[in-house]
């Protein structure tokens, strides 16, 4: 793969690697985020595979009544009741994920009044209603990365479209546009999103937009000014004089030199969100009740000084998640600045 990458992103990649606490946070973190899109066969109510009178079974994927086990109710069948569970070892067995319990699962069978301390049966204990804390931090990481990545993006191509708009034209355009990024950015946002969520039920993609109306702006002034100092370049006029369009000059000529500045900030940007996102649902302003929430989980941290467990589970998650971030950040940073790629010798 080496051979087929230029020189100077051979550089790149070696000044990457040379930072050993960015380089090891990164492969940490995406082992982390692709071991979390598998949560449902991590943690789950339902047992993964189910072979009864010879046939496979996948709960997973498809809903299963009770009949079908040679229970007598035409509902879902409850993997969890003893009974069932007899049902299916007389003629088969189960196969199941390694945590018994999904983020919702409310477990009725407690030692103790919820919430309950670490144990072999949760290993992170449980909240305050019974449900199982390392599920819900296993399902909170994904939305939290997931929401993190889709803000990151949908937030890059507006900033990165308004700021090359405004400094490729530049003049009467240019001028507007900052005034209206600087009224844009005085407003309120914690105030406007409690009266939104008062008037619009939250969910993901209604907080996804809402989000992204406010949070656009991050990268317009680091793309305004790489256009604005490359617009005047030699081969840009020369593009221009030979009739080249706009779009294609801003394309293919601009916006490669105005890249390596965005993407120098986007793991910072993606750290905002995932904070941002945390600092809502702790408020109770983000996704709905009973989602597995970061947030929702260090707030009852708060309200339940009696089980210290809830608030030390959310506050290393998201230590660790936001550092590793950070220091992947630091290592891209340092990869795309050619004072450190330049000033390692050359790879042959």
């Amino acid at each position: 793969m080496a051979s087929k990458l230029s020189q100077l992103n051979q550089r790149r990649l070696e000044t990457f690697k040379r930072n050993r606490r960015g380089y090891i946070s990164f492969w940490i973190f995406c082992i982390l985020f692709v071991l979390s899109l598998g949560a449902e066969f991590i943690a789950n109510d339902k047992p993964l595979l189910v072979k009864y009178d010879g046939k496979m079974h996948f709960p997973i994927f498809k809903v299963y009544p009770e009949t079908v086990f040679g229970g007598d109710f035409e509902v879902e069948a409850d993997y969890k009741d003893e009974f069932v569970q007899e049902l299916i070892e007389e003629k088969g067995s189960m196969i199941w994920p390694p945590i018994r319990f999904s983020y919702d699962t409310v477990d009725f069978n407690l030692s103790s009044s919820a919430p309950t301390p670490p144990e072999r049966r949760h290993l992170l204990g449980t909240d305050d209603q019974g449900r199982d804390v390392l599920a819900r931090v296993i399902y909170g990481f994904r939305i939290s990365v997931l929401f993190g990545l889709l803000l990151t993006l949908f937030s890059s191509v507006i900033g990165v479209a308004s700021g090359a708009v405004q400094g490729y034209f530049g003049g009467w355009l240019d001028l507007i546009a900052q005034r209206f990024i600087e009224i844009w950015q005085g407003l309120p946002v914690l105030f406007l999103l409690i009266i939104m969520a008062s008037v619009i039920k939250p969910s993901f993609f209604t907080l996804l937009f809402l989000m992204t109306l406010f949070s656009w702006t991050a990268l317009v002034g680091v793309v305004r000014a790489e256009f604005l100092r490359a617009r005047n370049f030699e081969y840009i006029r020369a593009a221009r004089a030979l009739g080249v369009s706009d779009t294609k000059i801003m394309v293919r000529h601009t916006l490669p030199n105005a890249m390596v500045a965005t993407v120098t900030f986007l793991p910072f940007i993606l750290s905002g969100s995932v904070t941002t996102l945390t600092g809502l649902d702790f408020l109770g302003l983000g996704l709905p009740p009973g989602s597995p929430s970061l947030g929702e989980l260090l707030k009852q941290g708060k309200d339940n000084f009696h089980a210290p467990w809830l608030g030390l589970t959310a506050f290393f998650v998201l230590a660790i998640m936001l550092s590793m971030l950070v220091f992947a950040g630091e290592a891209l940073r340092d990869a795309l600045d050619p004072r450190k790629t330049f000033s390692q010798p050359s790879i042959k």
